[in-house]
């Protein structure tokens, strides 16, 4: 039996909080470990994954670094030409709804992050000022987001961080707030068990991870760098104006959810 690396680890963790709500990806079968096996019916994550492993060099696009440097942040988002990133995203794209993809320019604040996939390539952003507080919640969950572990509750854990907030038609990241996320159902768990006073990485409803401050900071870094994007642009596109309503509706009429390009991870 292959033996799983750490980057297929990774990439299951953050991977199944989407795929366990049906999301994206193959079926699952209750846990996280055929995950990576799968990683290329992710179609949204794997164009980033390609993508930075061809700029740092990397054979295999589950290397750990690719991984963490997708999902999470760091140096290697900065070694990827954001021209050739657009490029390989609007291709692996095309034909389908997106948000700012086709107008965003590629300047340096470009990275291949998954926050670009949530704020740039979906197109919630196109629905803020028609349904703000949808919009606004599900880009809010389908993000890695960080937080401060305040306390630990059973299967739960309580955690303060900065939720996405619009703040006269700009997305920023608002005042600390407590939210509660699942660590642990039964006895499946995406990560060690949180401890009170270390800062954790949530996507959707799972804490996937204890992030270090370097880590913690990487996160931030990108997620901010994908706002000054998203900011900018929306000043000059008429992304918020209703483009594409119509096909989004039919086409995602029967779930809140729907919309979102390629897969929702």
């Amino acid at each position: 039996m292959t033996e799983i690396t750490t980057g297929q680890q990774v990439f299951g963790r953050y991977a199944y909080p989407p795929n366990e709500l049906g999301y994206c990806g193959p079926t699952g079968d209750g846990g996280t470990s055929g995950l990576a096996s799968h990683a290329r019916e992710f179609d949204g994550a794997w164009p980033y994954l390609t993508v930075i492993a061809d700029a740092v060099g990397a054979s295999d696009p589950l290397d750990e670094d690719v991984v963490n440097s997708y999902w999470v942040g760091g140096p290697s988002l900065y070694k990827v030409d954001p021209a050739d990133l657009l490029a390989r995203l609007r291709a692996a794209f095309k034909g389908q709804v997106s948000g700012l993809l086709d107008a965003v320019p590629a300047t340096g604040e470009v990275l291949a992050h998954h926050s670009f996939h949530v704020f740039v390539v979906y197109p919630w952003v196109r629905f803020l000022r028609r349904d703000a507080a949808t919009a606004l919640r599900v880009m809010q969950d389908c993000r890695i987001r960080w937080g401060t572990v305040e306390s630990v509750v059973g299967e739960h854990a309580v955690i303060s961080s900065s939720p996405l907030q619009l703040d006269d038609d700009r997305l920023i990241l608002g005042d600390s707030h407590i939210e509660t996320v699942q660590w642990k159902k039964g006895d499946l768990s995406l990560a060690p068990a949180p401890i009170a006073g270390s800062i954790v990485s949530a996507h959707w409803d799972w804490v996937c991870g204890t992030l270090d401050d370097t880590e913690a900071a990487a996160l931030e870094a990108a997620t901010r760098a994908t706002l000054n994007v998203v900011n900018a642009c929306s000043e000059s596109a008429s992304v918020t104006r209703g483009i594409g309503d119509e096909r989004w509706r039919e086409e995602h009429q029967q779930e809140h959810t729907g919309g979102l390009t390629g897969d929702r991870s």
